[in-house]
């Protein structure tokens, strides 16, 4: 019983597995010339200011021996740095902030095609978007030095737009694992966790019908990494409250209120989505510490 056990830990811990290069092919990217981004009766246009991709871009789903056997879940565009992204379609910003390898991220939701669309590697000094209702050609911010852009100077990264489009919302979707919103390369093909060609969806001005309805993953595939991060931070500090509110402790409770709260904070900043029992917790102490304060004697009274 042990060893299945372990042996179903295993699967999940590697992600259910990944696809073989043949069962995740490369999609070129399709031709944009004709997607004249002042029509306004079309849905979608093309995010930067001339359609032309050197051949060094990534395409979608692409498979490259330096990434460690995993999959591009977008498309690259090389551009200069400076050069001006724009939203492709209508939306609401519901991200704009820094994201690690990214630079800067902004995350448009599209919530009338259950889609939304990601850029990536944008410049953190330059102007960039607030969450809010955007257009269609919208100035959504630039493209990142390569200093900044996700690189650094000791290890520069070539100044280009990482464009994603996916199926559903971001909130459908964790912010750790295979599965994660802001997912660049991943190890399952991005096609079966509903990432989406752009240059196709572009093209086709619409989001596929029936190819990807929505999140096919089960609960536990989709979000067993957030769920076991998300437990781990709370199940000590509960611990440390239960231990605290027996010993009448309410300085350990508010330490404990405040460094759970710094966590949850830090966490939303980095795109964690189950962060709601981080700060839950963080309450728990607090109030706790306040009741145990309000309920302790004030001293005898003078006989």
């Amino acid at each position: 019983m042990r060893l299945v056990v372990i042996a179903a830990l295993a699967v999940v811990v590697s992600g259910c597995g990944g696809a073989a290069p043949q069962d995740c092919p490369s999609s070129p990217r399709l031709d944009l010339s004709d997607v004249d981004p002042n029509d306004d009766t079309l849905s979608f246009q093309y995010p930067l200011d001339v359609v032309e991709d050197p051949p060094q871009d990534a395409d979608f789903c692409e498979h490259r021996a330096w990434s460690g056997g995993m999959f591009h879940a977008a498309e690259d565009y090389w551009r200069p740095p400076g050069t001006e992204v724009r939203s492709i379609a209508d939306g609401v910003v519901s991200f704009s902030g820094r994201m690690g390898g990214y630079g800067w991220l902004v995350i448009v939701a599209h919530p009338e095609m259950n889609a939304y669309s990601l850029y990536g590697h944008l410049s953190p000094s330059r102007w960039r978007v607030e969450p809010g209702p955007v257009a269609k050609g919208d100035l959504l911010g630039y493209l990142g030095d390569e200093w900044e852009n996700g690189g650094s100077r000791d290890e520069p990264l070539v100044a280009h737009l990482h464009l994603g489009v996916r199926a559903g919302q971001r909130t459908h979707y964790p912010g750790k694992g295979e599965w994660r919103w802001m997912a660049g390369w991943i190890k399952q093909c991005p096609s079966d966790l509903g990432w989406l060609q752009p240059s196709a969806v572009i093209t086709a001005q619409t989001i596929p019908i029936g190819g990807f309805a929505g999140p096919a993953g089960g609960v536990v595939e989709r979000w067993w990494t957030e769920l076991l991060l998300v437990a781990a931070i709370v199940l000590g500090p509960v611990f440390w409250i239960v231990r605290s509110v027996r010993r009448r402790k309410p300085v350990s409770l508010f330490a404990v209120a405040v460094v759970v709260g710094g966590v949850a904070w830090y966490l939303t900043t980095r795109g964690v989505v189950l962060f709601a029992p981080i700060y839950l917790t963080a309450a728990v102490g607090f109030v706790a510490g306040v009741v145990i304060l309000a309920r302790r004697p004030r001293g005898n009274p003078s006989k």
